[in-house]
């Protein structure tokens, strides 16, 4: 077979078997040695040509104690919801895998109510990227450009306090031009949207958004026109899977690991500071 040339029917039978294989190898490893600080969890989804409806994926990538990224759990559902989030965490725990200190994920997704049912000790970020388009479709065209620029500096802002200051300016702004809903949405769930607050600022950049799933997926989601080929969503999610294993060899490590560590033995940290304590003070 000459360079370029496309692979023949019995060789990409053969590859797609063998990534089958793989991938049900990989769901029953062990992950008692992974120490989660952090989950982020996203959805893709995925039809394949017999299959009438649409199936999501859910992808889960832990952020570990040692700096690495690793791809944990791909796992299909009829959507995104709690019944489908709630068996990916049971299955990561029956499997080892400890309680993180911070879930990030979309807000549509069904992981809030999963975390309360396998690992109710987690806190909960959700994604500013999608949370800002959300707002976003609340607001005519002409008005567009204001709210953005006041909506971008929310996440970026050095403490809670402040995000909480500009989250009300942006409020304030929406009230004047009878923006009511975007005003509303904003304030929605509002304690997980600011829960980064409580990371080392070293970590922020990975927290505020899903980035750390999108990234591959996007590229993943480049390639899902050719898994329609096949005839059932389980032999496409082994192409999926081996995608992912492949992106995952080119994962950057989280910042500032050494912080990691301190999470995981549970430090406590405010507007991304480490919180002091003083003995003499709890004695008192």
């Amino acid at each position: 077979m000459g360079d370029g040339a496309a692979p023949s029917p019995s060789t990409v039978a053969r590859l797609r078997q063998e990534w089958q294989s793989e991938d049900e190898a990989w769901r029953t490893e062990r992950l008692d040695g992974v120490e989660p600080v952090y989950l982020w969890v996203d959805g893709v989804y995925v039809k394949a040509g017999l299959e009438k409806d649409k199936v999501a994926l859910l992808v889960v990538i832990a952020g570990c104690s040692d700096g690495r990224k690793q791809f944990v759990a791909l796992a299909a559902g009829h959507r995104e919801s709690e019944a489908a989030c709630s068996g990916v965490l049971w299955d990561l725990k029956s499997r080892g895998l400890g309680c993180p200190k911070l879930v990030v994920g979309d807000g549509h997704l069904g992981i809030c109510a999963g975390l309360r049912n396998v690992y109710p000790e987690a806190r909960e970020q959700r994604c500013w990227n999608h949370r800002i388009l959300n707002v976003l479709d609340q607001v005519p065209k002409r008005r567009l450009a204001q709210a953005k620029l006041q909506l971008k500096q929310i996440p970026y802002a050095t403490s809670a306090r402040e995000a909480l200051r500009l989250r009300e300016r942006f409020q304030a702004w929406c009230h004047t031009h009878g923006l009511d809903e975007a005003a509303r949405l904003i304030e929605r769930d509002w304690d997980r949207m600011v829960a980064f607050y409580r990371s080392p600022r070293e970590h922020w950049t990975h927290l505020r958004i899903t980035n750390v799933v999108e990234s591959p997926l996007g590229a993943l989601r480049l390639r899902t026109d050719a898994a329609k080929r096949f005839k059932k969503v389980e032999k496409a999610t082994a192409v999926i899977f081996k995608m992912l294993c492949v992106a995952q060899q080119r994962f950057r490590r989280l910042n500032a690991a050494g912080l990691l560590r301190e999470l995981a033995l549970a430090a406590q940290f405010k507007d991304g500071l480490r919180v002091q304590h003083h003995p003499e003070a709890a004695a008192a």
